[in-house]
């Protein structure tokens, strides 16, 4: 295959499936939403265990897989892996291993102690000495995983709706991406916000992070974003914003960036969040959802590397 195929292939457009894109209203699963992403903490705080450290954290995330989401495998023992999978067609947490074995957690409505609870108990059982910090982080509350009697629902229907959201905004997050040749964060869920999200980066270091996070310490966030990143990504709602929606900011936040105009017309600058944001329901909606997220990232971004001056002829496909 010679440059000018290659070429053609990266730049060649993917097509986006244009409907349905379910609806998540935020108040129709706030509740199976929290126990969810204190469940997702718990999973990713195994990640954070048994991964060695990779910039940026990246190595705690999870994945979008064909049936929900993955930590991916994982090392365990002397030589063995692991994968632990939220299975949102079976509504199963399953767990599997390189030497064979197969074990399974009901996804049901239960407290986050129960689930704490049966989830060590399946560590355990197949070997897997992973140390959990049994707090949440960047969340407000500091209720440990074993006491958390609060946080006991899961509508099956809610939390297939909103994989099946992820999907379709992996699917747009990933042409995305692919217009850049500079470093690039792979398409992964945070899931200290329960967030899908993807980064670019200038390579110029940047000033030390002031931190401030909930339950997460400073020099956390510091490894982070120790160089300048434009971050877009997509979360299903909090108390603070009650609605799902589409995120980009960048780090640190240069003058003018907040000014910038950007797509479509309904994005807006939350100026108490220092970010851009797009209301997921106004994609949903529109007559081409993915165009319109694409349109989204592509402004976002060239606000912020407008912006911070990044050289971007050097870093864009299609740009040198």
């Amino acid at each position: 295959m010679n440059e000018e195929n290659e070429e053609e292939i990266a730049m060649s457009p993917v097509l986006f499936p244009e409907g349905p894109w379910p609806a998540l209203p935020y108040d129709a699963w706030r509740e199976t939403c929290e126990t969810l992403h204190r469940w997702s903490q718990i999973v990713g705080k195994t990640r954070l265990s048994l991964e060695p450290l990779v910039n940026h954290w990246w190595q705690v995330a999870l994945y979008l897989s064909a049936r929900g989401l993955t930590t991916s495998a994982m090392p365990y023992g002397d030589a063995g892996l692991v994968e632990i999978e939220f299975d949102f067609i079976a509504h199963q947490l399953v767990f599997r291993t390189s030497e064979g074995a197969r074990q399974a957690m009901p996804l049901v409505a239960r407290s986050v102690a129960d689930f704490y609870a049966e989830y060590r108990q399946v560590l355990s059982t197949l070997g897997i000495g992973a140390k959990i910090w049994p707090v949440p982080s960047e969340l407000p509350d500091t209720l440990p995983f074993a006491e958390d009697h609060v946080h006991a629902s899961y509508d099956p229907e809610m939390a297939q709706r909103f994989w099946r959201v992820l999907i379709l905004v992996d699917r747009v997050f990933k042409s995305f991406r692919g217009r850049y040749v500079g470093k690039s964060s792979p398409v992964h869920l945070f899931w200290g916000g329960l967030d899908l999200a993807v980064s670019r980066f200038s390579g110029r270091p940047a000033p030390p992070h002031p931190g401030g996070i909930p339950n997460v310490a400073d020099w956390v966030m510091r490894e982070g974003y120790s160089h300048e990143v434009s971050s877009a990504g997509f979360w299903p709602g909090s108390e603070a914003l009650p609605e799902p929606a589409f995120y980009a900011y960048v780090y640190p936040t240069p003058p003018g960036f907040g000014d910038a105009p950007v797509r479509p017309e309904a994005a807006y600058f939350h100026q108490g969040m220092g970010e851009f944001l797009l209301p997921y329901e106004t994609v949903r909606v529109a007559p081409s959802p993915g165009a319109a997220i694409l349109d989204f990232l592509q402004s976002t971004y060239e606000a912020a590397a407008g912006s911070a001056g990044w050289d971007r002829k050097a870093l864009e496909r299609g740009s040198r």
